[in-house]
């Protein structure tokens, strides 16, 4: 799965000089928390959250009037709240690297560039929706969670127990545990006990059986 298949293209943009309220009201129309920043020859020069907004407004414990809080607002503009430079990625990089770019870094959404041309962007939310789908969130069907060795051929054999049996694997995830793996499986088309039944001579232990 590459960046592609799941960033949202052609992405809402602001302009460094609007005002942050605006900004803010786009966010919220649009339903969005950041917006990529371009300038008037639509080059990329930042990318601004709504976290970005919230801590560059007044705090409520201001000594401030509402009115004088708002007039200083309205004239700070996107470009001094933004973060300039962001660390982009392309569409034909592989999901997961942009997701351990995200996760390195602590950030929340990264543009998606076709050479200097903004294309798109990808969000945590994106990284979420497609872990749920891989690990068969949205079907029905027995999830199954067990211990297996790191041999070479375990998935296969594994595989095969369940197709055997008449399993159909429509999610499937993998994890290091201390010389083992921790592998969650969704499958359709067997009951949960033979499914059990079935699995439990390919693998170290079955920690867990749903659904």
């Amino acid at each position: 799965m590459l960046v592609r298949d799941r960033m949202t293209a052609d992405p809402v943009v602001v302009n460094p000089d609007m005002p942050v309220p605006e900004a803010l009201a786009l966010m919220r129309t649009k339903k969005v928390r950041r917006l990529p920043v371009l300038d008037a020859k639509g080059k990329l020069v930042g990318i601004v959250a709504e976290k970005d907004i919230i801590y560059a407004s007044p705090s409520p414990t201001t000594t401030l009037s509402v009115w004088e809080s708002r007039a200083l607002l309205e004239k700070l503009k996107v470009d001094k709240v933004m973060t300039r430079n962001p660390v982009t990625v392309t569409g034909d990089m592989p999901l997961e690297e942009a997701a351990r770019i995200m996760a390195d870094r602590k950030i929340g959404g990264l543009p998606v560039m076709n050479g200097e041309r903004l294309v798109g962007i990808v969000t945590e939310t994106d990284m979420f929706r497609a872990f749920v789908n891989l690990l068969g969130g949205y079907r029905q069907g027995v999830r199954l969670a067990a211990t297996t060795s790191e041999a070479k051929g375990t998935v296969a054999r594994i595989a095969q127990a369940i197709f055997a049996v008449g399993g159909d694997i429509v999610g499937l995830g993998f994890s290091e545990a201390g010389g083992n793996w921790k592998i969650a499986l969704k499958v359709q088309g067997v009951p949960k006990d033979k499914l059990v039944e079935a699995v439990k001579p390919t693998v170290i232990s079955v920690d867990d059986a749903r659904g």
